[in-house]
């Protein structure tokens, strides 16, 4: 297997204060669609990301969309 692939929802992105946002995500719940393939294969999961504000990344994410999370492994 060459990787694996995720789905998550960023549920909110939060300044906290030390120049950095955090940003939340759960993995996909629903009973339709491509989402009910990943619900099947992560059923439940969350992931935590303080990014430098700085960072490109800080503002990337938004609220209520979701984005694909690929594991590879590394070697």
């Amino acid at each position: 297997m060459e990787k694996v692939r995720a789905k998550f929802q960023c549920n909110s992105v939060i300044d906290n204060g030390y120049n950095q946002v955090v940003v939340h995500l759960n993995a996909v719940y629903s009973d339709k669609g491509e989402n009910k393939d990943f619900v099947e294969a992560t059923p439940c999961g969350n992931l935590d990301m303080a990014i430098d504000k700085g960072a490109n990344a800080s503002t990337y994410f938004e609220q209520g969309k979701e984005y694909y999370l690929d594991f590879i492994r590394v070697e």
